[in-house]
């Protein structure tokens, strides 16, 4: 695939509903209507990659909120290194 993001799911839904404000209450909705858009994304690991390599912290990207990606993160960090 040239762009990933041209056959992203989320590519003709409102950018808004994958920048909930807020992780209570219909941001909780909000987010789980964003990961539901992702769940049928055929570029859904693309992204998640995109993410987590630009160090993007707002929103959700991939299936993943912020906090998932921060999780991510860690785990990569403390895996032992081959080579």
């Amino acid at each position: 695939m040239d762009n990933w993001r041209d056959h992203a799911a989320c590519r003709h839904e409102d950018p808004d509903l994958f920048f909930p404000i807020g992780t209570t209450g219909p941001a909780q909705v909000q987010t789980e209507q964003a990961k539901a858009v992702c769940g049928h994304c055929p570029v859904r690991e693309q992204c998640l990659e995109w993410a987590l390599g630009s160090g993007e912290i707002i929103g959700i990207w991939g299936g993943t909120t912020e906090l998932e990606r921060r999780s991510l993160r860690r785990r990569a960090r403390s895996r032992p290194r081959s080579g």
